[in-house]
């Protein structure tokens, strides 16, 4: 089984942006080393702790650092964005690092109401989102010589397209173009079982695929002890909980006590939210993720991790690789 990271380029306290990136770059160099299949990074925008706001960008950077890992955007938030830009973009990207690239679509705009009307500015607030990926798809597809706007770059680049979600909608979609389908169930897990058995059961095949192509995000947090494991993941549960809040931040520092720092009965919501999650020893860390895929089959996982300490994070994806190796 492929498996592959998804990086938030998270911006811990005490740190800054510009160190992030780099981090995220040897994470990628590492993630390479370990046999990780891809390495995609998330549209988020005005959040002090995530630093990949500028998706295609920091891919770019990202790729230019790396030399055979599939690279890409898991995901771009199309209703953000022009089709025919992304196109451009990823197109781009395609052009300067051949078959690496990989572009998956979410619906939502990857911040608040404020947020949605930053990015939306002049335009109408239509859901047309399976119209807007049906563009994308002919925009990147061969060439039409009756279209009267060709991706230049982009066009004839057929840049893979995965659709994102955590929700029914998604799974819906996703086997209606007979695309491949990644599962936000790292965060969101909620309509994971409905949703997996709705792509699979409704997949259309396609051009591009066919038979299904499931992947399942999860939340791994490794290290040498279970209790060091739980210390470190502190710091994520900190982050989703000042999210919920509606105060977000960098990437906060882990506590001996998360009880005392969020409260008890907040602290069993986010850990509901995040309960697709491995975290542990290596032995521990093993038996969580075999649980995991044993019980939702995916045909590809998808690993995430946010943690405080950038040495600490590499440790954790070295020890998800090599049970990821053994399973």
């Amino acid at each position: 089984m492929k498996y592959s990271i998804l990086d938030l380029c998270p911006v811990p306290e005490g740190s800054t942006a510009a160190q992030a990136m780099r981090n995220t770059a040897d994470l990628a160099q590492q993630a390479e080393r370990l046999g990780y299949h891809r390495f995609w990074m998330a549209e988020h925008h005005n959040m002090p702790g995530i630093a990949s706001a500028a998706t295609a960008v920091l891919l770019g950077h990202v790729a230019s650092q790396t030399k055979t890992i599939r690279v890409g955007a898991g995901g771009i938030m199309l209703p953000n964005h022009a089709p025919l830009t992304i196109a451009e973009q990823f197109g781009t990207l395609a052009t300067l690092y051949g078959d690496r690239i990989d572009l998956g679509l979410g619906r939502a705009p990857g911040g608040d109401h404020a947020v949605w009307q930053a990015l939306r500015r002049g335009r109408s607030g239509e859901d047309n989102f399976p119209a807007e990926v049906d563009e994308l798809m002919r925009y990147l597809g061969d060439a039409d010589p009756k279209a009267a706007v060709q991706a230049h770059p982009g066009q004839g680049t057929h840049v893979p397209l995965w659709i994102l979600g955590s929700s029914l909608y998604g799974a819906q979609l996703a086997a209606h173009f007979g695309l491949p389908y990644a599962f936000a169930s790292h965060f969101a897990p909620d309509a994971l079982e409905d949703a997996s058995h709705i792509y699979r059961r409704d997949f259309k095949p396609s051009k591009s695929l066919v038979a299904p192509k499931f992947m399942l995000a999860v939340n791994v947090i490794g290290a040498e002890t279970d209790e060091e494991a739980a210390y470190l993941r502190t710091s994520v549960q900190q982050a989703f909980a000042r999210l919920r809040s509606g105060m977000p931040g960098k990437l906060p520092a882990p506590v001996q006590d998360i009880d005392a720092e969020i409260g008890p009965a907040l602290r069993r919501g986010v850990d509901q939210a995040l309960r697709i999650t491995a975290t542990g020893s290596a032995e521990t860390v093993q038996r969580q993720l075999a649980e995991l895929v044993a019980k939702y089959k995916p045909d590809e996982v998808i690993l995430t991790g946010q943690i405080h300490d950038h040495t600490a994070r590499l440790r954790s994806f070295e020890i998800a690789a090599q049970v990821m190796q053994s399973l």
